[in-house]
């Protein structure tokens, strides 16, 4: 069983930053893309940025810019580096597994999530 740990969640004002880590578990990290969702309140789960096998990745429109999500092999991590920090941010950050190494379809993997507050 692959599980997932977030970290790095908290308040923050608009304009700041805050960088999301999420600890895997597991000898084959590397295969696997890795990617962020993001979940407001009241609001379905969405992709916000993925990570495939070999480090190509993909952001959500809102993102772009300001968001960036990066991997570290060795330490069976993923990060996202959330700068410019907006109000509408604001939600629950998963981090995720799929099953393969591209982002295709569903995660197979969810971590518990990570609470991202950004104050107007």
């Amino acid at each position: 069983q692959v599980q997932l740990v977030e970290s790095g969640g908290g308040l923050v004002q608009a304009g700041g930053s805050l960088r999301l880590s999420c600890a895997a578990s597991g000898r084959t990290f590397s295969r696997y893309a890795m990617g962020w969702f993001h979940q407001a309140p009241g609001k379905e789960r969405d992709v916000v940025a993925a990570i495939n096998w070999s480090g190509s990745t993909s952001y959500a429109d809102s993102v772009k810019g300001r968001f960036t999500i990066s991997r570290d092999n060795a330490k069976n991590t993923v990060s996202l580096q959330m700068n410019s920090l907006k109000p509408e941010d604001t939600g629950v950050y998963y981090c995720a597994r799929w099953s393969g190494p591209f982002y295709s379809g569903s995660p197979e993997y969810w971590g518990q999530g990570t609470q991202v507050t950004v104050s107007s």
